[in-house]
This record gives structure tokens, C-alpha cells and sequence, in this order.
């Protein structure tokens, strides 16, 4: 029996979608413009039409894998439910009083991001634990009780409990939310043992508060979606993609849907690195720019790098300390507000900035002929001819350049441009934004750019990356097929994968090396149990240890993997050896005679769902001539448009050579190659592109 697998990428202006035949390695795709008032209709709408036009039988399809913006979206534009902070009196002014930093030092009017929570729904009970987790006051249930009827008339639907040190000790919060769920079996209760049990009072209430914020919307749209694919006579379960490149089942996604906040992007990191390894690509810098935006990560050795801290929903988009602190496991990436959709403006001095505002779906860029009014990058790269109106979207979508022209001339007029001068002004400026991001991204991991490959997806990124590549002076560009829905493909590679964490913050010379031996194998246990939900067996999962250390007197740490256990007061020197070589890794040299500290240790129970090993499949014959014809196209060299070479990416073969200047063209992305550069299409099917 034929099986098909599905994999469901919901970005800020299309929802991609992936189908996969495993007994043949066929892959084919769609973009559907994402429906922001209602995404499940979108993603509904693409099944549909994949499976009508590839004949899939719904029947067959035993693999359903989505990623979304949807609840990262809902933090920024603060539309998720009304929702409650219970947590120990005197502390409920944690989430405003924060780090005490500002992310703008000399902004004196400087606004700091409002809090999920207003204060006058943030109420304190009387309960305490001490940073050794004994307790100091007893957790009062009647001012708790009291606490959540105040909020409930306030209209909460959702509730954050959040008490000082129960990172150490849990009783008391698993008290409370046994009590408040028998009293109110309605409302939607986080609780910060179950979302973030590790140190830092701010940063722990701030992410469990964010899990409260978006929890019932998560509980709506993944129960509607299991629904809608029911009805369709589709028996896979539906896994989704986490932050930290892992699947998990609804059960994890409903519970803690703070996970998947970086779930598109964390597939998109998985597709380059699974991509770029079939050419030799082992140290690539994966570069996806959709309509929204552009996402820059580093993969070393195969693998993207997992950081477990970000921030959510910035004040100042790209300003570092703006945002929600968030800890979570997550592919480490920056962002830049340079996608397709970026709008084209001049500053109040006159000079021209792209971004970080962007037109999204709805309007869209002007050229989608859908009200949009202001120019976009995809409007520049239309006049520009790079991308083809006739068969945008491979043909689903119809561009209207009338609107193009009539959006690109007052700003022209304003600058003193011509249409072309602007429209390649937009690119350049775009291109320069992004290859600065990725240069300061590289330098910071402390590596020189010119050892990596450019491996460019998303539906703008081969447009723009033969310039990005060339201006980071890096040694070669790699553009998957179809690389407009390489995200999605992601999610088809995608492990299963459930982190857990616990604070132990012990002298590694103090530590109770029983006690530590216990805990990671509590952890191991509900990691395991977690992943069971995903329908694979959890005795196949592959398990692997880390610690968070640091000297004393250092407020950071690092995390190091860690020998397999057991451990006994025999392991100290191992772990010593480790934090030392890891430490040396990131710092260069050690701090002489200093002692050492353990602050978390984190589990990973990871395994790989059947079929998830795909052939990349050799592109079929079509029989047609690769050369589809001529268009004008514009390069900086010529200062003008001249006829170019366009070619079908589905008729070119492995071992295909084109010179540039050249357009290679599929339905869900177009590849530019610059006048001196070469393009090859190996045996993956991946298009490399050289540089003189």
C-alpha cells in the first residue's frame, strides 16, 4: 500500500504544504495564502487541494506534521485569552520590575513591553518555599480560592500559577492547580513546574505566563484541526513541530504550546540541515526568507545549534532585550525584517528603508492585486524581472503589474529615482540588510563566514541569495527544489524530540551525586511518557544528558553535554573535564583556580518516526526543453534590463550546467544567478551555485 506523508508550514503570508509518496520519493507541493482570521480554513484548503491534485487517498496518508505562527502571532498582536498571575504575596509585580535593564541605554522615553497580564490581574496568596525547597509558609487555599473567584469575574479564561522557588520544590503549586481545577473545571490552568521548572523568578513567570496567554486558543485551533482532518477519512495522528526541532504529539502541543513558537522557523533550520548534507554541506548558514521575514541560523556539523532562551513578541522587533523572555529549547536563529513583504519607505531624512514593516498576505504586496498600495520587495523583484508574473506561485496567484507601477512611482518621484533605480535600490538594500545580519550572527559563533555555504529556502530567498552569498564572500550557494516549501519539508525529517529540565544549583564539590542520579531519571521517565504520545515506542528513544554550568560569581552559564550515567562522586572529575573543554570551546581559556557549579541538568529522549529517513528522489524526466525562453531582467553591471536566459527547474537533471546570468524557475520559488557565477544541479537535486 502507497503511504503519503504531510507536512503543514503556516507562515505570516503563505501556508505551505508538502506531500510525500514513500514508495517512490515523489514530492510534490502548494503555497496557499494564509487566512489570518481563520488558519485552519487555509491549511484545510491546501490538504485539499493536494490530495485532488496528486490523487493521494486520504486513507493512505499515515503522517500529518504542522508547524504555525499562529500563537507567536498572537503574542505580538496581544490577542490571546484574558488571563490571571496567581503567585506568592509581594511578587506579583515581577513580570514589570524584570532585569531592571533598558534595551535602548540613552532612550530616556523608553516604553518597556507590556506585561501579558495587567497588575490589577495579578493577585498574590500567602504560601512561601525556601531556595532549599523547604517550606516556610504553608500554601493558604482559602486566599487562593478567594484569589480565583476575584479573577474569573474579571473575565479570566486563563491562569498562570507561579510561586517563588518551586523550581525546588513543587508541592505547592500542584496543590493549587488540583484545587483550582476540581473549584473551576473551565478554566485553563499553567502552572510554572510545568513549563519552565527551572531558576529565575522573571523568566520563568514570564514564560509560563505566555503559556497561559495562548493556551486556550492552542486548545481551539488543534482541536478543530484533528477534527477537520477526521472528517476528511484521514487516519494519521497529527504531530507538531517544537522550537527545538522535535515533534510532539496535540497532548504536549495543548499543554505547553509555548513550545512551538518558533515551530516554522525550527523546521526550516532541520530542512537546510538534512538538505545541505546531501551535497557535502556539513557547515552551512541556513538562510530562509519568506514574506515576512528572513531567518538566518548556522549548522555545524549537520546539526543547528539549540540555545534555550529567547525572547517573543519585541517592542523594537530586532532589539535585543524588548521582547518576552522565554525559556524554552530552541533552534538558535536571528530574524530581519526583510521579507517579500517588507515595505519600501523614506525616512524622515530622506534616505530609503525596507522593513521592518510588512504587507503580509492581507493586503499582500501591491502586485498581488488584493488593495495592496504601498511597494514591497516582491514588487521590486517584478520590475526587476526576476520573478515571472505569468506563472508566480506557479500560476496561482495573478500579479497585476499596473498596481506595481502605480505603487513604485510616488516613492520614485520623492527619491528622484527611476522605477528601476528604486526597484533595485529595494533589492540592494534588502540583500545588504541581510548578509550584515548574517556576517554579525557568524561572528558571534566566533567562525569565519567564508567556510560556510549559503543554503537558501523560502519562497524569496533564491531570489535574493545569489547577492546575499556574494556580498558575505561565502564559498558556494545551495537552492534545494522546490526551496519555497522547504520548511515544510522540514517537518517531514523532523525527529521526535521532548526536553526536560530541573534546577539542582550545587557546588559541583557539594553535589549529592544520588540525589542528581535521581533526578535525571525522573526526568528521563516523564520524557519518555511525553514522547510515548507521539505513537512511537519510548523504549527505542535515544537519551542524552546536559548540565548548565558556571564558576562561581558568574551569572550566565554554559550547557555541556554530559557521559552517560549513572553517576557517582567518581563522575566529578568528568564533569569538570567537560564544562572545561566546553568552556575552552566558547572562551578560548579558563579562569584559574575557580570553583565550578551546576545550576540545571536537562534531558532529551529523541527517536525517529517511521519514514522519516526520506529519499530526497531524483528529479523525473519531463521531456521538455529546460530553456523556457527570454525575459528582460535588470543586473547592477548592466544598468539596465536585458534579455535572459529562463529556465525550468523540473526539466533540469543532475549534471545540468547553466552560466549565469540565468532565472531558473519552479512553482514555489525562482533562483537568480548572477552574470559570472555557474550553476550545477547535482544528484540531489539541489542547484550549486560557484562564484568566480
Amino acid at each position: 500500500m502507497q503511504q503519503f506523508a504531510l507536512g503543514i508550514d503556516i507562515g505570516g503570508t503563505f501556508t505551505d504544504i508538502v506531500v510525500y509518496d514513500s514508495s517512490t520519493g515523489r514530492r510534490a507541493s502548494h503555497k496557499e495564502l494564509t487566512t489570518h482570521a481563520n488558519p485552519s480554513r487555509g491549511v484545510m484548503a491546501a490538504i485539499d487541494r493536494v490530495i485532488r491534485e496528486n490523487a493521494v487517498p486520504p486513507a493512505h496518508i499515515t503522517r500529518v506534521v504542522h508547524a504555525t505562527t499562529l500563537f507567536t502571532n498572537a503574542l505580538i498582536e496581544r490577542k490571546g485569552a484574558v488571563t490571571g498571575l496567581i503567585t506568592t504575596a509581594g511578587f506579583r509585580d515581577i513580570l514589570e520590575i524584570g532585569r531592571e535593564r533598558k534595551f535602548e541605554l540613552y532612550d530616556i522615553a523608553i516604553r518597556k513591553p507590556e506585561p501579558l497580564v495587567p497588575r490589577r490581574l495579578r493577585l498574590g496568596v500567602a504560601e512561601r518555599i525556601r531556595a532549599d525547597g523547604s517550606i516556610h509558609t504553608p500554601l493558604d487555599q482559602a486566599s487562593l480560592v478567594a484569589a480565583a473567584e476575584r479573577l474569573l469575574t474579571e473575565g479570566v479564561t486563563s491562569l498562570a500559577i507561579v510561586f517563588l522557588h518551586s523550581y525546588a520544590n513543587p508541592e505547592h503549586e500542584r496543590q493549587a492547580a488540583a484545587i483550582l481545577e476540581r473549584r473551576f473545571p473551565n478554566l485553563h490552568i499553567s502552572t510554572s513546574v510545568d513549563v519552565a521548572p527551572e531558576i529565575r523568578e522573571f523568566e520563568r513567570t514570564s514564560t509560563t505566563v505566555a503559556n497561559a496567554y495562548i493556551k486556550p486558543l492552542a486548545e481551539r485551533y488543534l482541536t478543530t484541526l484533528v477534527q477537520e482532518l477526521a472528517k476528511r477519512g484521514i487516519p494519521a495522528p497529527l504531530l507538531l513541530m517544537l522550537s527545538n526541532g522535535g515533534l510532539a504529539g496535540v497532548g504536549e502541543a495543548k499543554r505547553s504550546p509555548v513550545q512551538l513558537l518558533e515551530s516554522g522557523p525550527a523546521a526550516g533550520a532541520l530542512a537546510a540541515a538534512t538538505l545541505g548534507a546531501a551535497d557535502g554541506g556539513a557547515h552551512v548558514l541556513a538562510f530562509d526568507m519568506g514574506g515576512t521575514t528572513a531567518k538566518l541560523s548556522v549548522v555545524d556539523d549537520g546539526k543547528p545549534k539549540i540555545t534555550h532562551a529567547f525572547e517573543a513578541a519585541r517592542q523594537k522587533r530586532f532589539v535585543e532585550g524588548s521582547g518576552l523572555p522565554i525559556r524554552i529549547s530552541t533552534i538558535e536563529l536571528i530574524e530581519i525584517g526583510a521579507g517579500g513583504g517588507s515595505i519600501a519607505h523614506l525616512d524622515a531624512v530622506g534616505l530609503l528603508k525596507v522593513g521592518p514593516e510588512s504587507a503580509g498576505s492581507e493586503p499582500g504586496p501591491a502586485g498581488y492585486g488584493l488593495g495592496g498600495k504601498r511597494p514591497t520587495v516582491t514588487d521590486a523583484d517584478l520590475l526587476l524581472g526576476y520573478l515571472n508574473p505569468d506563472f508566480f506561485a506557479g500560476g496561482t496567484i495573478r500579479i497585476d503589474m499596473g498596481a506595481v507601477h502605480e505603487a513604485f512611482a510616488p516613492l520614485a518621484r520623492d527619491a528622484g529615482l527611476s522605477l528601476i533605480e528604486l526597484a533595485w535600490g529595494i533589492h540592494d538594500l534588502v540583500n545588504e540588510n541581510m548578509a550584515n545580519a548574517a556576517r554579525v550572527h557568524i561572528a558571534e559563533h566566533g567562525k569565519d563566514p567564508r567556510g560556510y555555504a549559503l543554503l537558501s529556502t523560502g519562497g524569496a530567498g533564491p531570489v535574493h541569495a545569489c547577492h546575499v552569498a556574494r556580498k558575505l564572500g561565502l564559498r558556494a550557494l545551495i537552492a534545494p527544489r522546490a526551496a519555497g516549501v522547504a520548511s515544510a519539508f522540514g517537518l517531514l525529517v523532523a525527529p521526535a524530540r521532548i526536553d526536560r529540565v530541573a534546577t539542582i544549583a550545587s557546588g559541583l564539590d557539594q553535589l549529592d551525586w544520588r540525589a542528581l542520579e535521581a533526578t535525571f531519571t525522573r526526568l528521563e521517565s516523564e520524557a519518555r511518557k511525553v514522547l510515548s504520545e507521539t505513537g512511537l515506542d519510548p523504549a527505542t528513544a535515544k537519551i542524552t544528558r546536559r548540565a548548565d554550568f558556571r564558576y562561581v560569581g558568574q551569572a550566565s552559564e554554559l550547557v555541556v553535554d554530559l557521559p552517560a550515567g549513572p553517576y557517582t562522586p567518581t563522575s566529578r572529575s568528568e564533569f569538570a573535564s567537560a564544562f572545561e573543554a566546553g568552556y575552552v570551546a566558547a572562551f578560548t581559556r579558563t579562569p584559574p583556580q575557580t570553583a565550578v557549579e551546576i545550576i540545571n541538568i536537562r534531558v532529551t529522549a529523541a527517536a525517529d518516526p517511521p519514514g522519516s529517513r526520506l529519499a530526497l528522489g531524483v528529479p523525473t524526466p519531463t521531456g521538455l526543453d529546460p530553456l523556457k525562453g527570454h525575459r528582460p531582467v535588470y543586473f547592477p553591471e548592466w544598468r539596465e534590463r536585458r534579455p535572459v536566459p529562463v529556465y525550468d527547474r523540473e526539466a533540469l537533471l543532475s549534471g545540468h550546467q547553466i552560466d549565469g546570468p540565468a532565472v531558473i524557475e519552479e512553482r514555489s520559488s525562482t533562483l537568480v544567478v548572477a552574470p559570472g557565477c555557474r550553476c550545477r544541479i547535482a544528484a540531489s537535486g539541489n542547484a550549486i551555485v560557484t562564484f568566480p
